[in-house]
């Protein structure tokens, strides 16, 4: 099984090498750049983005991105956003993908949304589509609540239950 650390992007070269990251032929109609991951994390403040680099060891292998404890009062404003804690992107390189990484990504992740406040669960949405991701978050335990976004279902998963 894959471990991985999610590192803080904070200078330019890490936002440089984050940039240079890659998804598989025909999966860009499924996951955003890296690049305009960035530019909607400054778009919608009220997200509250936080993002990372993913490494093994020295290697950078993915990017991802999450809202970070969204209040209530926010999300009953806005119906467009999910949370308080959304699995926003999640980009593996297309060289290190089915060998564990997304998986390990979200274990990271899920470990971090632990530790924060009202951290029993966490959110994701996916595009629709052959090849589509929404198999993948169900074998790692999402499920589907019913509610629908933009577009996208939604798919929770239950941390106090794990």
């Amino acid at each position: 099984m894959a471990a991985v650390e999610l590192r803080d992007i904070v200078t330019e070269a890490d936002r440089a090498a984050a940039r240079a990251l890659r998804v598989g032929p025909g999966q860009d109609r499924f996951v955003a750049s890296v690049e305009v991951s960035f530019a909607d994390a400054i778009a919608y403040p009220e997200a509250l983005a936080r993002y990372w680099s993913v490494y093994d060891g020295d290697q950078l292998v993915g990017f991802t991105m999450i809202s970070d404890g969204i209040p209530e009062d926010v999300l009953e404003a806005d119906p467009t956003l999910v949370g308080p804690y959304f699995l926003w992107r999640l980009l593996i390189d297309e060289r290190f993908q089915r060998r564990g990484y997304g998986s390990a990504t979200i274990d990271a992740i899920v470990a971090y949304v632990r530790t924060r406040p009202d951290g029993d669960k966490l959110l994701v949405s996916a595009v629709q589509g052959p090849g589509g991701p929404q198999p993948f978050y169900e074998r790692y335990g999402f499920v589907a609540n019913g509610r629908v976004v933009e577009g996208e279902p939604v798919l929770v998963l239950d941390l106090a239950g794990r």
